[in-house]
């Protein structure tokens, strides 16, 4: 399952309602985006006792103190990375594997991180029900990366770190991007956009953010 129309279930008229917030509201453009979170059912990936808050604007809380991003920044970072369906990509702290399907759905090939086994577990299986076959997901530190299918297209962090991991960097091709929440203290980060040159890389701020903690070696 890498592409599809938007599905119809009981949460489509929630769902209509954040699409249409993250394009009038937030301004994100990118219709491949907008398209991809109007065809993954987010309420898949949260705990079935907040199913009815889905698609409300904000993160919410899953297993083992962890969260699902809001889906503004779900779909600023999936748009940052500018995505054409070629990419293969590498993803840290997959969490529920709401993003991870998210980037599946807009890519050829997704590696996929989560620090926590039980989560990793359970969204490998989550992910594969939902019929992806683009996903290779483990559990690890994924501060590190994954050098063993290196170089990546792209490089999404969803987790907030004190700065940008080496490893990370040294993992992308050439041209390739890093978007990574990055602050001083656990408690804020901002979202910035790293593109690897021939010579070191480049990086953008996309102002204030804030996500749980990028626990690792190259993090907390």
């Amino acid at each position: 399952m890498n592409s599809g129309a938007q599905i119809t279930d009981e949460m489509s008229f929630q769902r209509h309602g954040m699409l249409e917030s993250l394009r009038t509201k937030y301004g994100i453009t990118d219709e491949s985006v907008l398209e991809a979170m109007a065809t993954v059912p987010r309420q898949l990936f949260v705990p079935a006792a907040i199913k009815s808050q889905a698609y409300k604007d904000n993160a919410l809380p899953i297993a083992s103190g962890q969260t699902i991003s809001q889906p503004f920044i779900v779909a600023k970072m999936t748009e940052l990375l500018g995505l054409t369906g070629t990419e293969k990509v590498l993803e840290i702290g997959a969490g529920s594997g709401y993003q991870t399907a998210i980037l599946a759905t807009l890519s050829r090939r997704v590696f996929a991180i989560e620090r926590l086994d039980l989560l990793a577990r359970e969204a490998e299986q989550r992910l594969a029900s939902l019929g992806f076959r683009n996903v290779v997901l483990k559990s690890g530190d994924g501060t590190n990366g994954w050098d063993a299918y290196m170089p990546y297209d792209a490089i999404l962090v969803a987790a907030g770190g004190p700065g940008i991991p080496e490893p990370l960097v040294k993992q992308l091709k050439i041209g390739g991007k890093l978007i990574i929440p990055v602050g001083e203290d656990q408690s804020s980060q901002n979202l910035i956009l790293v593109t690897r040159k021939e010579v070191g890389y480049s990086q953008e701020d996309f102002g204030p953010c804030a996500f749980v903690p990028l626990i690792g070696k190259h993090g907390w």
